[in-house]
């Protein structure tokens, strides 16, 4: 039975360049095969650290912050919704696509909340 599992795109600086050419067409021919296999669901790039906030509670107060700490040395870029049988499969597809060589990927499966069981 297929599940869904959470793709998150993260760039970091030991990660290889690419031509953006190079890039897309990568990521055109991985996003092609996945969409034919029917693996890929929603998805989307995200703006770097510059353009983001961190929002928290403490102590009763709001904090909202430029992006984050700068001793950061990944950044999310973006995230996918794919389906596979297991962890396993849903990580080697994951292997094909352009940012395991620019960065790196995080796989997690989803799961129901504590309340939702």
């Amino acid at each position: 039975m297929s599940q869904q599992f959470v793709v998150v795109f993260m760039h970091d600086a030991s990660g290889a360049t690419l031509p953006p050419d190079e890039e897309q067409k990568m990521h055109e021919a991985w996003a092609h095969a996945a969409e034919r296999a029917g693996r890929l669901g929603p998805g989307a790039p995200i703006a770097g650290a510059d353009a983001a906030k961190a929002v928290a509670e403490r102590d009763g107060r709001i904090l909202i912050t430029d992006g984050p700490f700068p001793e950061f040395k990944e950044w999310f870029a973006g995230f996918a919704i794919l389906e596979a049988e297991t962890l396993d499969e849903a990580a080697a597809l994951m292997a094909e696509h352009p940012s395991a060589v620019l960065g790196r990927i995080l796989v997690a499966p989803v799961v129901a909340l504590p309340w939702e069981r």
